[in-house]
């Protein structure tokens, strides 16, 4: 864990802390089938937050995981993961009572994905604000979170409580809502849930996908990105896929190439890239200081 000097560790680096789900993803070994059709499934680590916080540490930058997993095998397995990986696991509480969030995901044969979830409900969403650690969030110099710990009670509460104490001890707020529409009771409720917390939020990234969703329009340019901007954003990014991105501030906009790649399997594409932008931006005090 990093010291509370402001989430600097003894190294350097600022301490991103990312909140919410990590699950077992089911990937089938045969890529362009259904579900049903696939002969075998490989077990694989995921949920965006902890994709983005391995990232972190995998470019050698500082992070932590908040959330919980099933006091299972699976959950011990993922903590362990993580641990390897050089993240703090100081933030993860074990549910006796509920299992590990469980994701069987379809690669369809251009690389994008399907899922299919099990969580009736699973460890993650039973995150209570009383187990949440709260010196190791306020001692976050970044807070990344998603969306998926919105959709119930009580991990929604938690969800709160962590980004106000984040936030409170000054602490760069990080959004991905990271769209997974299968969790959602319908899609006003996804689209109502995700907007909610809009306005706190420093940093934003969304896929064109997102994009669309959220404004209700299927054009993706510059108008319809800067329709979501708000007042306290200092950044706004638009992943393209194979198209790169596009970023917005208040004063200039701008957009990066993608490096071109064959495509074999999107999964956590979009959480490497923010795990990217995170380690680059939390020690640049820049971003902090432009007012958009």
């Amino acid at each position: 864990m990093a010291s509370s000097n402001n989430g600097v560790s003894e190294n350097g680096k600022g301490l991103i802390v990312s909140f919410g789900e990590m699950l077992i993803d089911f990937v089938p070994t045969v890529s362009g089938v259904s579900l049903a059709e696939a002969p075998g499934f490989l077990k694989a680590p995921g949920g965006a937050p902890a994709n983005v916080a391995i990232a972190v540490t995998r470019l050698g930058g500082k992070a932590a995981f908040v959330g919980k997993l099933g006091d299972d095998e699976f959950g011990h397995m993922l903590a362990g993961i993580l641990r390897d990986n050089g993240v703090s696991t100081q933030g993860i509480n074990f549910d006796q009572g509920a299992r590990t969030a469980l994701a069987f995901v379809t690669l369809k044969a251009d690389g994008e994905r399907e899922f299919m979830f099990y969580r009736n409900p699973s460890a993650d969403m039973l995150l209570r604000p009383d187990e949440l650690n709260l010196e190791l969030i306020k001692s976050a110099k970044v807070f990344h979170y998603g969306s998926i710990s919105l959709i119930v009670e009580p991990c929604r509460s938690a969800h709160m409580k962590a980004m106000e104490a984040a936030k409170d001890a000054g602490a760069l707020l990080s959004y991905d809502p990271n769209l997974r529409l299968p969790l959602w009771p319908s899609e006003d409720e996804a689209r109502e849930q995700i907007l909610s917390i809009w306005d706190k939020a420093d940093v934003i990234k969304v896929s064109d996908v997102e994009l669309v969703f959220l404004t209700k329009n299927d054009k993706i340019d510059d108008a319809s990105a800067m329709s979501l901007w708000h007042p306290n954003l200092k950044l706004l990014l638009v992943t393209l896929g194979e198209n790169g991105c596009r970023y917005y501030t208040k004063n200039f906009h701008g957009s990066v190439d993608a490096f071109h790649v064959k495509a074999v399997d999107t999964t956590g594409a979009g959480d490497s890239f923010v795990g990217a932008l995170l380690t680059k931006i939390v020690d640049d005090q820049s971003i902090r200081m432009r007012q958009g």
